[in-house]
């Protein structure tokens, strides 16, 4: 519902799903757990929050407040598989 394209819709949840499945073929962090990155633990309660707030749009009626939300929200979800990687790059890089 936060894309207006229906394509665009069938394309973003399709690459949503593929992403929790290639997510674990791409980890290539030196230690297994979040307890050594913090900044990536900020991110984890950043997506739960993300999540939660993505469920609470998609039950709200299809109105102008609620499509800009979900839009917004919809980018910051696909935006933290982007940054997560990045920032365990960056930090096994200055652990080193």
């Amino acid at each position: 519902r936060s894309i207006p394209n229906k394509l665009g819709g069938v394309i973003a949840l399709i690459m949503s799903i593929a992403i929790l499945f290639i997510l674990p073929i791409l980890h290539v962090n030196k230690s297994q757990g979040l307890q050594f990155y913090p900044l990536n633990q900020m991110l984890f309660w950043y997506m739960v929050t993300i999540i939660i707030l993505l469920t609470w749009i998609g039950a709200r009626p299809v109105e102008t407040p609620f499509i800009l939300t979900g839009q917004i929200l919809t980018m910051l979800y696909f935006s933290y598989y982007i940054l997560n990687p990045m920032i365990s790059k960056f930090w096994d890089k200055s652990l080193n």
